[in-house]
């Protein structure tokens, strides 16, 4: 439940801002929003919680199919580490689509999103556990976001301790994906406003 939970709130959060924007940056309305008066962190910090919100009703959608149709059950303190996790995973997967609305074309976004997506869902173990995934797989998913997240929610519905690990890796792939956001929204700034 929780790992397919995270799958959809990774999803809404890459796929609704990532494709979204590279449609959207060949519109007149995002022309007249490169008017304004607002910084890049302000726009890549609005669009961040926006996805938030969206990919928590995923989630809980996902969440409420499991209660409804399994025995799948925690306690309440750990109901409120699970929906505080996949909260703030979002954040770099956000990130990460936005990236990719910077950087891809606009008709190949939706392609390049679903390879990143499903590659990432499968080979970070949020399908499957990681430790059943092929050898060549399994040393790789260590070092992806989704593998960090799979982590994090397992070490939650499992009643593991939160170890520091997972977390780390997930602000460091914040800050990577954040950097990338942000130079791309400049790339596409200089090349269409010189």
């Amino acid at each position: 439940m929780a790992a397919f939970a995270g799958f959809a709130a990774i999803g809404v959060a890459f796929f609704q801002f990532g494709v979204g924007i590279a449609v959207d940056r060949t519109s007149p309305w995002e022309t007249y929003l490169r008017t304004l008066p607002v910084t890049v962190p302000g726009r890549l910090s609005a669009r961040v919680l926006s996805a938030a919100g969206f990919a928590a009703g995923a989630a809980a959608i996902v969440v409420v199919a499991a209660l409804v149709t399994t025995d799948a059950a925690l306690d309440a303190r750990r109901w409120a580490e699970l929906g505080a996790a996949l909260l703030i995973a979002t954040i770099p997967f956000a990130l990460l689509g936005i990236a990719l609305g910077y950087w891809a074309p606009p008709r190949g976004a939706l392609p390049i999103a679903n390879l990143l997506y499903l590659g990432l869902a499968y080979a970070g173990g949020l399908w499957i556990r990681a430790s059943e995934l092929p050898p060549s797989v399994q040393r790789v998913s260590p070092f992806l976001p989704t593998r960090a997240l799979a982590d994090v929610l397992g070490n939650i519905v499992y009643g593991k301790a939160l170890t520091p690990r997972p977390w780390l890796a997930l602000a460091a792939f914040t800050a990577s994906f954040a950097v990338l956001a942000a130079v791309g929204y400049r790339r596409d700034e200089g090349k269409r406003y010189r």
